[in-house]
């Protein structure tokens, strides 16, 4: 049996250090190389929103993949791997793409190319249920499990995979063009459809009464006496509810904007109509209405 204490070794992650400085280097050359010539043409500057969304995306993304949590994910605790999982797939791919504004797309890709054809067919909503909702399915299988922690690479790819799931899944909803996000009734029922899938790994982690995963169950220590059923119990819990607050939170939002935005044009609508039908009679309006009605005939 593992012991209750110990010290997780440290381990330089050399592919996330390169990974965060790629990042880095993408949105300075974005801001200082591509922005120019998408303001010529037009194009507003990236905002203080973006630069702030831009900035917390690649905090998070190295926090989550570097030492310690990665390591903590991987080898002792399963519950760490679904909070990194969540921010992975869902929370940081989301800023980076309320990062990115309209022109870095259109300025990048050809809008004639098959590679902006492609992100247009993967960006809708029926797409972005598919890949991932299958993504998460299978990276919960216990075989998959094993296959990544047996393999760094497998490991870095699939949190790639992963990662460009959470991108996919996003564009429907709050993607940087307008044109191709779902109604506001839509964005509500794809994320509803977002949040049921997920039940299925999660209830099978509650509920299991053994070991599901054997890697974790034979970690080298147990860390804050933490045992491998309360982690696998712990790791469903917080993909089922975490996951499902965060998706049924932006509903709420996207609920009360829309009811907003609804009795707005309503107020709006009426103020309109209430105007035209208090307007003062003047001559003008008097003639125009003679001038639309026939003059008698004598029979």
């Amino acid at each position: 049996m593992p012991s209750l204490g110990g010290t997780v070794p440290f381990v330089l992650h050399g592919e996330v250090w390169a990974l965060v400085l790629g990042a880095i280097a993408l949105g300075w050359y974005a801001a200082k190389v591509i922005q120019p010539r998408a303001i010529a043409l037009g194009y507003p500057a990236i905002t203080r929103r973006q630069k702030a969304f831009y900035s917390i995306a690649v905090l998070s993304m190295w926090i989550m993949s570097d030492y310690p949590i990665h390591d903590v994910a991987e080898n002792y605790l399963y519950f760490v791997h679904m909070i990194q999982h969540m921010f992975l797939s869902m929370i940081i791919p989301a800023l980076f793409v309320l990062a990115t504004p309209r022109w870095l797309v259109e300025l990048v890709i050809p809008q004639d190319s098959a590679v902006w054809r492609g992100l247009r067919t993967l960006s809708k909503p029926l797409w972005g249920l598919i890949i991932f909702n299958f993504l998460t399915v299978l990276l919960h299988f216990p075989v998959t499990v094993q296959i990544s922690a047996d393999s760094g690479a497998i490991h870095f790819l699939l949190h790639l995979m992963v990662f460009a799931a959470g991108l996919v899944m996003w564009m429907p909803v709050i993607g940087p063009i307008k044109e191709w996000h779902i109604p506001p009734l839509g964005k509500m029922i794809y994320l509803f459809g977002m949040s049921i899938v997920p039940t299925i790994p999660s209830g099978f982690l509650v509920f299991a009464e053994g070991v599901v995963y054997d890697h974790y169950d034979a970690a080298p220590f147990r860390m804050w006496g933490l045992s491998t059923f309360t982690d696998q119990t712990a790791a469903g819990i917080v993909m089922k509810l975490g996951g499902g607050f965060l998706i049924w939170g932006i509903i709420v939002v996207i609920f009360s904007r829309w009811v907003s935005s609804e009795t707005r044009k309503d107020n709006e609508e009426r103020a309109a109509r209430r105007s035209a039908n208090t307007s003062p009679l003047t001559f003008e309006a008097v003639a125009e209405e003679f001038d639309k009605t026939p003059a008698p005939v004598e029979q």
